[in-house]
């Protein structure tokens, strides 16, 4: 590929396939005013004309066989897509154009599967339907229905939780890799998706946004999620910051023409009020716990220790938040050890998070755990919650972040930062641009976690970090109350302990 403007990092290239609203809020236009807002240059194949505005459809007339294959011809061989988005194709023929074309991209596409408008009717016929079926289906990657259009694929009606887990499971058998439920229409105070690959499914909630729908709502989710797929984004990260986006989008949009208001394009989503949460469950969804807040703000320095010695030498320093973390389970003496720790913390008057060993930490009284995704499950979640006790959890991604908000901890540390040698580690970096946008989507304490000294710890707390995880600098210090001295006066901090009041076992 050329690239003119000589920019060694031009940005990743995305396609529309999809009809035109003439009024703006919905089909190619709402698709390229996202991916442009997203940071993605999009490109466009038009299927069909619509001469639309908010109110009412007057006419739709599909583009020739021959002016669609020119711009498929147009595009693949110089604008080579990363992510594809499949909106409004109209007639059997363009359905089966486009499954043709699919077959020679490497892209990820996601599909909008558009059967009908409420002002219009019909927008497939009947052969598109079935061609739809057979020839379109296998190539997508994820397809995105809403009820209506998931009942039309069936043929049945679609009411329960359960329906919708059995419908998306359904539809995924006809052949796309994945497929999202949205069940945005439905009634209640809460707006919410079934996501399934046939092998592991996963809801996604949001408060719903009180009065009436937006305009484009379909066109706007499945084009912010191929944005986010072109960027680079995991799937569930994409359906997670989608889902922020569309809600930021019907949050801010304002009232144009008389019908209904387009949702807003806007730019990445950085307000907590719209970032949705991931269960295992619908019911879950509704009904999601919360723990008492991590605090006093900021948390500062967080020192996280593997054994007792370290920890003794810690206390008397003035911390406000502390962790011990014994990996093995094997290790010899672990519940004294943990007990004389969290006796210890109690009468410094320092609050201590014990990681993963949740049940040993309920026993002695702890202040705090500590936990990972993969320990997240209900009964450690009722069982902490029932204590008292504080609870943090780490999050490295969108998805894992909305997990945790599902819980509504006491903190969520985010890492790895940057590179570093204390843990190995699976996936790269977040960086600050990162954190800064994981930061704006909560309202909780945020811990920053990995490869984290003091010569970047002012950025880091630019970023929007309450705390700062250090491992490496205090397990490598030949003078801990001297690091800690140096983080202090980073901090503002006398020397005295915070005197945080806990609760005695």
């Amino acid at each position: 590929m050329n690239h003119s403007d000589g920019d060694s990092h031009p940005p990743p290239i995305a396609w529309t396939i999809a009809g035109s609203d003439s009024g703006g809020g919905a089909g190619v236009q709402a698709d390229l005013a996202v991916m442009n807002r997203l940071g993605v240059h999009g490109c466009s194949v038009v299927t069909a004309i619509t001469a639309q505005s908010t109110q009412e459809v007057l006419n739709v007339e599909p583009v020739s066989p021959e002016m669609l294959d020119d711009q498929f011809r147009a595009l693949r061989d110089d604008l080579i897509p990363r992510a594809i988005k499949i909106g409004m194709l109209g007639t059997g023929t363009t359905v089966s154009m486009v499954a043709n074309t699919l077959n020679d991209l490497s892209a990820f596409v996601v599909c909008d599967p558009v059967l009908s408008a409420s002002r219009t009717g019909r927008l497939l016929d009947s052969e598109g339907l079935a061609r739809l079926k057979d020839d379109l289906f296998p190539r997508i990657n994820l397809l995105t229905p809403n009820i209506s259009e998931a009942e039309c694929l069936l043929g049945r009606g679609l009411h329960t939780d359960s329906d919708i887990e059995l419908a998306a499971s359904e539809i995924c058998s006809m052949g796309p890799a994945s497929v999202l439920l949205k069940g945005g229409h439905r009634e209640g105070a809460f707006a919410q998706d079934f996501w399934t690959d046939g092998n592991q499914s996963i809801w996604l909630t949001a408060d719903r946004i009180p009065g009436p729908g937006g305009h484009g709502t379909g066109c706007v989710l499945s084009s912010a999620i191929a944005s986010c797929i072109a960027l680079g984004m995991e799937e569930l990260d994409s359906l997670v910051v989608a889902k922020a986006y569309v809600h930021q989008g019907l949050r801010l949009k304002k009232r144009i023409g008389g019908g209904d208001s387009p949702v807003l394009p806007s730019d990445w989503p950085s307000n907590s009020a719209d970032f949705p949460w991931l269960t295992n469950t619908a019911a879950q969804g509704r009904e999601r716990p919360e723990f008492p807040p991590a605090e006093p703000l900021p948390l500062g320095i967080y020192p996280i220790v593997d054994r007792l010695d370290p920890l003794k030498e810690l206390l008397p320093l003035g911390l406000r938040i502390l962790q011990l973390r014994i990996k093995d389970s094997a290790t010899p003496g672990l519940e004294a050890i943990l007990a004389e720790a969290i006796c210890l913390a109690r009468k410094a008057n320092v609050p201590l998070y014990i990681n993963d060993h949740w049940r040993i930490a309920l026993r002695h009284g702890a202040f705090g755990v500590h936990l990972g995704q993969d320990d997240l499950s209900s009964e450690a979640i009722e069982s902490i919650h029932a204590s008292g006790a504080r609870l943090g959890i780490s999050t490295h991604s969108y998805a894992e972040l909305a997990r945790a908000m599902s819980i509504r901890p006491s903190y969520v540390a985010i890492g790895t930062l940057f590179h570093t040698t204390s843990k190995a580690m699976d996936y790269p970096p977040l960086g600050l641009e990162t954190l800064t946008r994981l930061r704006k989507l909560i309202d909780i304490p945020i811990v920053a976690i990995g490869g984290i000294h003091l010569d970047r710890a002012n950025e880091v707390r630019q970023a929007g970090a309450d705390g700062m995880a250090v491992i490496s600098e205090i397990g490598a210090s030949t003078d801990v109350s001297a690091t800690l001295r140096a983080w202090k006066e980073f901090y503002g901090w006398e020397g005295s302990p915070v005197g945080f009041q806990q609760t005695s076992a």
